[in-house]
């Protein structure tokens, strides 16, 4: 064979079909390896470090809850999976999860902070310091020296930001409020710590804030006509235009024992 020529047709493709067959099982091995080491137990997660905020949480505990939703080895295990399994757990506000070799997880909370409760009391809703609403179960709920707030859907950073605005103003009387109410038609309603009970009404901030600051100006110098402290309020009424009307403790105007009105 002249050693010029170039080779036959069949030839060429034949080189090149043994080529691409060896090629193809190159490929093979290397997945069939691969494979095998991604699903060996020698790289499974050996270890979960927890740290962060752990208020309401600790460690063993988080890792006994969120171990078995963890699917996938060192190298397989979906990460933004991994993170949505840790903010399932009550109080977890944010998750961070990374990988560190050769077999561990670590993962960084933060805790939701609790300003109030939120909703009814049979539930276990809270708000957080944001306005964020978030479930917090069992005895971790309770925690009496928080306000509840209520409102409709979607409304809970409304609520939260008026009741900073009204706290301060009923401080002047040195109450507290323990439950503060927007309705579903913008109207206002607040319990005081002593069971008093002021409906504020609705408009903007503004107009709300207004109003209950006269009423706590004011109210002081009412009860004294009636020879009462703040403290015997009862309820109030601050919708009526250009006043209020409230009720005292054993003050009566008739025999019904009809509220007592005061306008300022």
């Amino acid at each position: 064979m002249n050693p010029g020529l170039p080779a036959p047709l069949d030839v060429k493709f034949m080189n090149l079909a043994a080529s691409l067959v060896f090629m193809a099982c190159v490929v093979l091995v290397l997945a069939a390896g691969a494979w095998w080491v991604l699903r060996h137990p020698a790289f499974a997660i050996g270890r979960i470090v927890v740290q962060g905020e752990l208020v309401h949480n600790n460690a063993v505990t988080l890792r006994a809850n969120v171990a078995p939703q963890l699917v996938g080895n060192f190298f397989t295990i979906n990460l933004g999976a991994a993170r949505d399994a840790f903010e399932q757990v009550p109080w977890v506000r944010s998750a961070q999860v990374r990988r560190e070799y050769p077999r561990t997880l670590r993962v960084v909370l933060q805790e939701h902070h609790a300003a109030a409760h939120w909703g009814p009391e049979a539930g276990n809703a809270m708000l957080n310091q944001q306005g964020h609403v978030f479930e917090a179960n069992g005895e971790d709920a309770e925690q009496d020296d928080l306000p509840r707030l209520n409102g409709p859907e979607g409304y809970a950073a409304q609520v939260l930001q008026m009741h900073a605005l009204l706290q301060p103003v009923f401080a002047l009387l040195d109450m507290e409020i323990d439950e503060l109410t927007l309705s579903g038609r913008g109207g206002w309603h607040v319990v005081l710590d002593s069971g008093a009970v002021v409906e504020l009404g609705g408009g903007t901030n503004q107009e709300v804030v207004q109003r209950t600051q006269r009423f706590a100006h004011t109210l002081t110098q009412v009860a004294a006509q009636h020879r009462r402290h703040a403290d015997a309020l009862e309820s109030a009424d601050l919708r009526h235009t250009g006043g209020y009307a409230l009720r005292l403790r054993g003050i009566t105007t008739v025999a019904s024992d009809a509220p007592t009105a005061a306008r300022k």
